[in-house]
């Protein structure tokens, strides 16, 4: 390659992440609207099952509600990227893709981590290979029951906003 096609690469990838990032008032507002969505998708799942602890429900649905807020913004640079001058389909599939594993993904980290906080009482000393593992493989199963248990709070409020969110961006103009 020449010397000059490195920079015009460097330039057009940049261009795009520039373009990509989402305006500050629809990363914030769409936020919000996601964070309170996933917590009342979680909200309504728990409540249909009849849990009969109030502090357990008030913490699961926060949980959902910070992995939306956090997740919005994160999907939708996500989809905004992948979709630049491309179809409406192709932006209807970045947006639904991108938004769903951001979401599911953020909140399982979010799980992770107060699940991990919660054995840290009985793991060993901080930084130490015992250690590492226990929270290699503490992390891993908060994963796994995530998947399992977590997801299927999603349903059906969620999956309903998922597409809706996901119509809303492919009609974006871009």
């Amino acid at each position: 390659m020449t010397p000059l096609v490195q920079p015009a690469r460097r330039l057009r990838t940049l261009g795009r992440l520039r373009h990509a990032i989402p305006a500050l008032r629809t990363a914030l507002l769409g936020a919000v609207v996601w964070a309170a969505t996933m917590g009342a998708s979680a909200l309504l799942n728990l409540l249909l099952e009849s849990w009969v602890t109030p502090d357990k429900i008030r913490t699961v649905t926060l949980l959902f509600a910070g992995g939306g807020a956090l997740a919005f913004p994160v999907g939708l640079f996500a989809a905004r990227l992948v979709s630049l001058g491309r179809s409406r389909e192709v932006a209807f599939a970045a947006a639904f893709v991108g938004l769903a594993a951001a979401t599911t993904g953020l909140t399982a980290g979010l799980y992770a981590l107060q699940y991990r906080s919660y054995y840290a009482e009985w793991h060993a000393p901080t930084f130490t290979l015992t250690w590492g593992l226990q929270f290699v493989f503490t992390m891993a199963v908060a994963l796994y029951q995530f998947a399992v248990l977590g997801i299927r709070l999603y349903f059906p409020l969620g999956f309903v906003a998922l597409f809706a969110a996901s119509l809303w961006f492919a009609r974006q103009r871009r």
